[in-house]
C-alpha cells in the first residue's frame, strides 16, 4: 500500500558547533546560502521581556541568538515574523564539547562538470581543508573538513 502523506514542507539539518555563527558564515558561503536574519523576532521577544538579553549576541550588526544560527537556500520561502527559512536549512547549535569522532552524517557537494578542483580551492579559501582524495571504481571525490573539523565531500 502506498502512503499518500505529502513530503515535509521544509527541513533542517542540525549541526553541533563550538561557534555557530562562524559555522553559519562558512556554510552560507560554501553553499551560496543566506544566513538567516532572526532580528525582528528577537527584538520583539526582548521587548516583551519573553527572553533575556544574555541569550542574544550582535552578529553582522543585528541581534542574533547566542547559541543558534541557521542558513537557508536563497530561493526558498521565509517566515516573515521569525526570519526562519521554510525550505532547505542548516541550523548550527552551540555545544560545549568539541567534535571527537567521524561524522555519522555528512553533506555531499556536487559541482558542475570539470569544476571540482576550482570548488575545492574556493572552499579552502573559506577555511575548509582537504582531508583526502578518493578514487574508486564508482567515482572520484574529495573529502574535506569545515573549520570545525566536520567532514563533507566534493564530487
Amino acid at each position: 500500500m502506498t502512503e499518500t502523506t505529502p513530503a515535509p514542507l521544509h527541513w533542517k539539518l542540525v549541526v553541533d558547533a563550538g561557534d555557530p555563527h562562524a559555522q553559519a558564515d562558512f556554510w552560507a558561503a560554501a553553499l551560496r546560502y543566506e544566513v538567516e536574519d532572526n532580528s525582528a523576532l528577537i527584538e520583539k521577544l526582548l521587548g516583551f521581556g519573553a527572553v533575556s538579553a544574555d541569550l542574544t549576541v550582535e552578529f553582522h550588526g543585528r541581534p542574533a541568538w547566542r547559541d543558534l544560527m541557521a542558513v537557508r537556500h536563497p530561493d526558498d520561502p521565509v517566515q516573515e515574523e521569525s526570519g526562519a527559512g521554510l525550505g532547505r536549512r542548516l541550523l548550527f547549535q552551540r555545544v560545549p564539547e568539541a567534535k571527537t569522532v567521524k561524522n555519522r552524517l555528512h553533506l555531499d557537494l556536487h559541482t558542475a562538470e570539470g569544476q571540482r578542483e576550482d570548488e575545492v580551492a574556493r572552499l579552502e579559501k573559506l577555511g575548509a581543508s582537504v582531508l583526502r582524495r578518493v578514487k574508486e571504481p564508482g567515482g572520484e571525490w574529495i573529502v574535506m573538513t569545515d573549520p570545525e573539523g566536520n567532514e563533507f565531500c566534493v564530487h
